[in-house]
């Protein structure tokens, strides 16, 4: 206290309040790590202040210069970015302000000009300030704010709060009139007639009018409300228009904006009847917290991505619903399309064989392949099949929506129970892409045997096809990698259905004057509508295409020597090369290890698949930590207890229809018939399997 000196320069007088707060903070000396480390530390800083005010007291000389040169420094700092800057974003998008983030993280600010928020930022870097100025009582509130602040400074603190309510204003209102607000927001109104623009005319009353006026005051806290109230509509109108980085990112830089414009109203109406301390130490304890959430780059990310996951999952869900094998009908349905696709994925297994390799470039390699796995992938959809483990990336997001109730038994029971539909469906496609393609294979093979008079594929290249699918080896880390690719294409698709949403190009084809003269403009509304339902289907095939193609040409250039395994395409590959070898492959164990090792392939594309679309699920419904345990705990409980629940449907309801997910199970309603004796019970049992 005794280095106090007004007479000194202002970056001096600064550091000298920044080593008071380091010397407050400073947990003591004598604790040790254990649970109470956090209480301890803010006893011992409430503790430091009280004999720190009550030394000023009994030593009123210091204390005379002490508040001398706090309450010059307060003077001359200029604080309206203290109260409408600190802990908000600044920048009008979200990757400058990422940037921003980042050098401040690299190179944080020092107290080096007369920058009040600089000074705040700096003697409160730790986020437990908060709490430790929480736990102060009123009284020693009082003293701290008698000895930094005189009439003179409340009053310029004043001007300051209005200021920054002036320049909060400004910015909520460039926002709210933008383009994409306003096409968000039913019905349609001119500028002047928009709530931010009222906002801002009640706000200037108010400001001009006494500090007490309390209809002015109230005006102003309405029209704050029906601001917020107008983010949460955009909030609820992203389903219809797509989700975008940069639209979450102005919504949440609107809505806290509009907090901070509430605890600064309440501030200045606190000014003026005496009741300063408490609101400053409110609005001080929101500083330091939102300063602090500003600071985190990971914060920043995690905000922002989760919406934006969870309107993306929102957006795929219904097209998921149609791949839940809830019954013996939807699991034909599943399996005749699986049937279908296993026949066209007999295409790029046998193209595969005359591709250029050894010779081309390996990036001409991996092109060569993405173009062979798109043709296989177009003449699969073109024929209206599937191809296996492809699913699970587009039904998990299906799950998202049953989220909500896992508190309860019942809603974790019909959430495991959509897991196994979902699963079952999985199992289908596997089983009829193999009751296909291998046959298919088989003959293609054969009929060139008999043709050319050669095999396909030639002895040496089929011997190291079945080494390569071996169960003893990589194929389950390359199959594993695979699940990854198929969830990562699936999430491409969810990205292109949002951005056409986005981008309106429905709207944008239906009314091209290009279009509208050629083909009409029935024609051209019917072709946008059908882009509409095909566009995320065909951007899933190309990301796809690509994936399997190019990605492990990449990898190994970066040294992680990488491969695709898919059990479709394994399936195929086994039996040309058996073809190839003839019957006495099926005498040699590493025919056998290379079929156990396509079944750990079918299983492992489909459970990390299915596994890290239903983690994005959570993490869109922000599912806490202890619940997806207990979720992925219970999926494996009963995957040991009954795997056979999901591979095929359950017998009892393959009579009954099919049962809404939202809906209880049917079945709990049985024990209420009325049942006349054990043999008619057993008959009619009979009857229903």
């Amino acid at each position: 206290m005794r280095r106090a000196s007004p007479f000194a320069s202002w970056s001096e007088r600064a550091n000298w309040m920044i080593d008071i707060g380091i010397w407050l903070r400073r947990p003591p000396s004598h604790i040790r790590p254990g649970r109470e480390v956090a209480d301890v530390v803010r006893r011992a800083k409430q503790q430091r202040t009280q004999f720190l005010l009550d030394w000023l007291d009994s030593n009123r000389d210091v204390k005379r210069i002490v508040q001398t040169t706090l309450q010059k420094t307060l003077r001359e700092a200029i604080g309206p970015e203290l109260f409408c800057a600190t802990g908000l974003p600044r920048e009008p998008a979200f990757f400058s302000e990422l940037g921003e983030r980042v050098s401040r993280f690299a190179f944080p600010k020092t107290a080096v000009k007369q920058d009040l928020s600089t000074l705040f930022a700096a003697m409160f870097p730790d986020a437990a300030d908060a709490e430790w100025l929480l736990g102060l009582d009123q009284a020693t509130l009082h003293r701290i704010w008698k000895l930094c602040a005189d009439d003179g400074i409340s009053h310029g603190v004043q001007q300051q709060v209005d200021e920054a309510l002036i320049y909060l204003v400004t910015m909520i209102i460039s926002t709210g009139i933008g383009t994409e607000f306003r096409q968000r927001l039913e019905p349609h109104m001119p500028f002047r007639a928009t709530p931010f623009m009222a906002l801002r005319r009640e706000l200037e009353k108010y400001l001009v009018a006494s500090p007490n006026d309390a209809a002015a005051l109230r005006s102003v806290r309405m029209l704050i409300a029906v601001c917020q109230a107008q983010t949460d509509r955009i909030y609820a109108h992203l389903d219809e228009h797509g989700v975008s980085v940069g639209l979450v990112y102005k919504v949440e830089r609107m809505r806290a904006q509009l907090v901070r414009m509430s605890l600064l109203i309440d501030l200045r109406s606190g000014l003026s009847v005496e009741q300063s301390s408490d609101q400053i130490h409110a609005l001080l304890v929101d500083l330091i917290d939102a300063h602090h959430r500003r600071s985190s780059v990971q914060g920043l990310v995690n905000r922002s991505f989760s919406l934006l996951a969870r309107k993306m999952v929102e957006r795929n869900a219904d097209r998921g619903e149609q791949y839940a094998a809830r019954n013996d009908g939807e699991y034909r349905t599943v399996f005749r399309s699986a049937c279908r696709g296993g026949v066209m994925a007999a295409i790029p297994v046998v193209a595969k064989n005359f591709l250029p390799a050894g010779g081309a470039a390996r990036f001409f390699e991996g092109a060569f392949s993405s173009m062979n796995h798109a043709a296989g992938l177009v003449a699969i959809s073109a024929a209206g099949g599937t191809l296996a483990a492809t699913q699970p990336a587009v039904t998990a997001p299906a799950l998202a929506a049953r989220m909500h109730s896992l508190d309860t038994v019942d809603g974790l029971r019909r959430l495991l129970e959509d897991i196994a539909s979902m699963l079952r469906s999985q199992a289908a496609s596997v089983l009829g892409n193999l009751a296909t393609v291998i046959p298919t294979v088989l003959v293609i093979a054969l009929g060139w045997m008999l043709i050319a008079g050669a095999p396909m594929v030639p002895a040496d290249k089929a011997a190291a096809n079945i080494d390569a699918l071996s169960l003893i080896g990589p194929s389950p880390l390359y199959a594993a990698f695979t699940g990854v690719l198929l969830w990562l294409s699936g999430l491409a698709a969810g990205v292109a259905d949002n951005w056409f949403a986005l981008s309106r190009l429905r709207d944008v084809l239906a009314h091209h004057r290009r279009l509208v003269h050629v083909f009409g403009p029935m024609r051209s509304e019917r072709f946008a509508r059908w882009l509409e339902a095909r566009f995320a289907r065909f951007a899933g095939i190309l990301s796809l295409a690509v994936l399997l193609g190019l990605s492990p040409v990449l990898l190994q250039f970066f040294g992680m020597p990488l491969d695709v395994r898919h059990v479709t395409l394994d399936a195929g590959a086994l039996a040309a090369a058996s073809v190839s070898l003839g019957w006495e492959a099926l005498l040699q164990p590493s025919f056998w290890l290379a079929a156990s090792g396509i079944l750990v392939t079918g299983m492992l594309n489909v459970g990390v698949g299915f596994a890290c679309s239903l983690a994005l699920a959570m993490r869109a419904r922000d599912v806490p930590l202890r619940m997806r345990r207990i979720v992925a705990w219970a999926v494996l409980r009963r995957l040991g207890a009954a795997p056979w629940k999901f591979m095929f449907p359950e017998r009892a309801r393959i009579a009954s229809a099919p049962v809404e997910m939202v809906k209880p199970a049917e079945p709990e309603l049985e024990p209420r018939l009325p049942m006349r004796d054990a043999g008619e019970s057993e008959r009619r049992t009979g009857s229903d399997r």
